[in-house]
């Protein structure tokens, strides 16, 4: 064991003997009570109980990330979550938002490797509010999938492209460490923001494809917590 292990060593005991013992025996619990159930669709419903503030917080994962983008399309993931947010058969392009905030939520988005996730908090009266527009969109987003709808929205992620990764200092680092730890041939490669050249060859009908394969009920979980009457919310 070398010096320097040893010094390291001496400090981390020093730390342990003035903890106090109280602190050392006990272990904080955490339990975060939950019942789960699944829908005749095959929506994997996840609810949590929660009365310490009157909100309630709607999450639902898709299980479709970059990961499962094909060679030549990637990026798609992530240009699909902003597509979500353009409109649906019932809710025209702007009114989600405008839904939410009049009733005092809020919402946004996450899109990763192996998953892409979609939340909305607002108050506990705003639940129908809530399930309403992602059940909508969950069901009814090809109704107004167009070719200007997602030449438009691929404009956005190219700007943020160039915005957080191409014109920020290290910027580029990210997507070349996942091009080094990678293959060519493996779904963890290319960056979860995609190519430009693939960027810019996607069409209306490849986000149609994406959406009946990975967009679909049986392949998503959807979690309601907060100030929630689990049978009501049932």
């Amino acid at each position: 064991m070398s010096i320097r292990h040893v010094l390291i060593a001496l400090t981390v005991a020093a730390c342990l003997a003035t903890w106090p013992v109280g602190a050392q025996q006990q272990t904080p619990k955490i339990t975060v009570p939950y019942e789960t159930f699944t829908l005749p669709n095959g929506l994997n419903v996840i609810l949590h109980e929660d009365h310490s503030v009157p909100v309630v917080s709607v999450n639902v994962w898709y299980y479709a990330g970059s990961a499962n983008e094909k060679p030549g399309r990637t990026g798609f993931a992530h240009l699909f979550e902003h597509l979500m947010f353009e409109g649906s058969k019932n809710v025209k392009e702007g009114e989600f938002d405008t839904f939410l905030e009049a009733a005092g939520g809020e919402n946004n988005a996450s899109t990763w490797n192996d998953k892409t996730n979609y939340y909305i908090n607002v108050p506990s009266n705003a639940l129908d509010l809530a399930l309403f527009l992602e059940s909508d969109r969950m069901a009814y987003l090809l109704d107004i999938v167009s070719e200007g709808l997602v030449n438009g929205q691929r404009d956005v992620v190219k700007n943020e492209r160039r915005q957080s990764y191409e014109n920020a200092p290290y910027g580029m680092a990210e997507p070349r460490i996942s091009e080094l730890m990678y293959a060519k041939n493996h779904p963890y490669h290319w960056p979860v923001i995609g190519y430009m050249e693939d960027l810019t060859a996607a069409s209306a009908d490849d986000v149609r494809e994406f959406f009946r394969t990975y967009y679909a009920p049986e392949k998503a979980s959807l979690v309601v917590a907060g100030d929630i009457n689990p049978a009501e919310a049932r």
